[in-house]
């Protein structure tokens, strides 16, 4: 069975957003998490989905370029990113939802559509979403594996990454890493 491996950036205090409803701290988007070669396919929540296929279309279009958002030219590895979103197949979880621009992108009804998408054959996919779907997913049995990065700082106010969470929940360390520039990389299964 597939896994399903959710990616999350947050500040030391757990937080995945600012007060500005953003996570300022961070400088790049990219696949931080190593998860390229292990997955075949995405899952966001349909608040994140239109900025961020708006956000990699921008960087695949147009490489070499200042991001309007950023205002940085983007980086090798967001270029990377770009590419392989561009040919993934996405699932967008929305009950309202009904058009995207990249073809490869499907909607889902019901989380427990997730348990089916699980069944079939593939690679392992890899949840990007937001605070609330990845708690939701995680109060559901969904999520397999909890990918952090941690940012050596104390948002203060913002969105908490388990502050819809209903239920405890136990984690299994699995690896533990330093980055650059303070952060750490945190692998937990879920039981």
């Amino acid at each position: 069975m597939r896994k399903l491996i959710a990616g999350m950036k947050i500040s030391a205090d757990g937080k995945t957003e600012g007060p500005e409803g953003y996570a300022d701290w961070v400088d790049a988007w990219s696949d931080d998490y190593g998860l390229t070669p292990q997955v075949d396919a995405c899952v966001l929540g349909a608040g994140m989905y239109p900025g961020y296929e708006q956000y990699w279309t921008t960087i695949q279009n147009e490489p070499d370029k200042p991001h309007p958002l950023s205002g940085r030219v983007p980086t090798p590895a967001e270029i990377e990113w770009a590419r392989f979103a561009a040919q993934t197949p996405h699932y967008v979880l929305s009950s309202t939802l009904t058009s995207a621009r990249w073809p490869q992108t499907s909607f889902l009804r019901e989380p427990e559509e997730i348990a089916a998408l699980k069944q079939q054959p593939g690679k392992n996919i890899y949840l990007m979403g937001g605070a609330h779907i990845t708690a939701s997913f995680i109060d559901a049995g969904l999520v397999d594996e909890l990918r952090l990065i941690v940012y050596p700082l104390i948002a203060g106010e913002g969105k908490a990454l388990f502050a819809t969470t209903e239920r405890r929940r136990g984690l299994e360390l699995r690896k533990v890493q330093q980055l650059s520039d303070g952060r750490v990389s945190l692998i937990y299964g879920i039981g």
